[in-house]
């Protein structure tokens, strides 16, 4: 994938998980982004951590002590993780949110 076409997908992808923490309390999930990081601060105080890697072509989420790295899968036009565990970027975003805050968001269709 070329630089150009990855950093579509990832900024497309920021915006579906900015728009699916829209209606979300600050004071539950408090979301922040600075360029190719998207931080989600929670009313514990622990955090999960969204970013882009260019030299990769991934996106890398860590929360919980976890990390995961996802690579873009045209077949399903999905980031999927790299360990072939099926995991998905926002379905386990949205899991994170859940069990973090107990709020229920939804992960937008792809």
């Amino acid at each position: 994938m070329d630089e150009s076409r990855y950093q579509a997908l990832a900024d497309r992808t920021f915006r579906a998980l900015e728009a699916m923490l829209d209606d979300v309390d600050a004071d539950d999930v408090d979301v922040e982004r600075s360029g190719d990081v998207l931080t989600l601060t929670f009313k514990s105080g622990k955090k999960c951590v969204i970013n882009t890697q260019r030299p990769t072509r991934q996106i890398w989420l860590a929360a919980s002590a976890r990390a995961w790295h996802f690579a873009w899968d045209d077949a399903s036009s999905r980031w999927l993780d790299d360990k072939g565990l099926g995991v998905e970027l926002l379905a386990q975003v949205a899991a994170i949110v859940k069990e973090q805050s107990g709020v229920d968001v939804e992960p937008p269709a792809p």
